[in-house]
């Protein structure tokens, strides 16, 4: 393989060309008929497409303030792009079915390399911190901050692209879907499987779960990413859960449950997850979507080995909550937090 020096210059020309945003609708029509003159097109678009994202989060990576740049956690993320690019820009063109069989089989092992990028990036932000002033950690990292939510941004992008390429290759999909979008999900329905992950975990962890409780019509379905809605709602209700089993668990009084609604309106579904867990004083809201503040510690610090897959605990590393809300906009939708005294 040529030299770093040349690699580098290359990612600098790849990352100056532009992105082509892709949306929902076309992702559904497209796959709609995944016959070979489609998938071949979609590799042929992939091959550029990818170069030029990933070149685009190598450069930023290798530009970041505070020296977080160094960090060995983010220096480690770094190179997984590099290779990734370095993969992507030595396959030949794609001409054959053949080479779409072999460029897809290559995509798939990339979006499995990058599995880890979340919780090594915030062990740089830690690393980051822990030689900081705290008072500085507070105030003045909006950059750090903007940063981590255009790169998530685009990496939610990127494995949306890839899982709905790979997916399209499923000889016999379920009724409905196409790749990774639901054609008529129910949001209800997800909301119940996400809600059966999150207690599951809340009793291994505690011995028992407060109760959830759904309302909303399970008939009513539109279209979506259901692994996507299953994130969200998973992290809203294992935050709820916790809280209410952490103000209840030396009371004498039943915990009282969490509330789901579903509420289909004629421009937007909202999704609304209340619990009685005592809320977060006024102060603490504006906190809660950075990814500089948790109440929780990084189940990954120093001395835990990142090889690990999708290891699960109930407190996380202080990101379900701004990850969600990328999750929510990419479909251009939004979450939203309020608290109230108790609730």
């Amino acid at each position: 393989m040529a030299s770093k020096k040349s690699l580098i210059e290359e990612v600098h020309r790849w990352g100056c060309l532009k992105q082509t945003g892709v949306n929902l609708r076309y992702m559904m029509e497209f796959g709609s008929k995944p016959i070979d003159k489609n998938l071949l097109i979609s590799a042929q678009f992939l091959h550029k497409e990818l170069a030029i994202r990933i070149a685009r989060r190598a450069i930023e990576l290798d530009n970041l303030p505070y020296g977080l740049s160094q960090k060995p956690a983010v220096l480690k993320v770094r190179d997984w792009y590099l290779d990734s690019f370095r993969d992507i820009r030595a396959f030949p063109d794609i001409k054959s079915m053949n080479d779409e069989r072999v460029f897809t089989e290559m995509i798939k092992a990339i979006k499995v390399r990058h599995n880890n990028v979340v919780p090594t990036m915030a062990l740089g932000v830690q690393q980051l911190k822990k030689g900081m002033d705290p008072k500085i950690v507070n105030e003045d990292l909006v950059e750090i901050h903007q940063f981590l939510d255009r790169f998530y941004m685009s990496r939610i992008g990127i494995r949306m692209l890839i899982g709905q390429h790979v997916e399209l290759h499923n000889p016999n999909p379920p009724p409905f879907v196409v790749g990774y979008i639901h054609i008529e999900m129910s949001p209800v329905e997800v909301a119940r499987n996400a809600t059966e992950d999150a207690r599951a975990i809340c009793c291994r962890e505690y011995g028992n779960a407060p109760d959830v409780q759904i309302y909303g019509d399970p008939k009513f379905t539109f279209p979506y990413v259901p692994a996507h809605l299953h994130l969200m709602v998973f992290e809203l209700v294992k935050n709820s859960l916790r809280a209410v089993q952490e103000r209840f668990m030396d009371s004498d009084k039943v915990a009282p449950p969490i509330r789901i609604i579903v509420a289909d309106g004629i421009e937007d579904v909202t999704i609304k997850v209340s619990d009685e867990g005592g809320g977060i004083p006024r102060s603490g809201l504006p906190k809660i979507f950075t990814y500089l503040y948790s109440t929780a510690r990084n189940p990954l610090d120093e001395h835990s080995d990142l090889g690990i897959g999708e290891n699960v605990t109930m407190a996380g590393y202080g990101y379900g909550l701004p990850i969600s809300r990328l999750y929510a906009r990419y479909f251009g939708g939004d979450l939203q937090m309020i608290s109230m005294e108790g609730y």
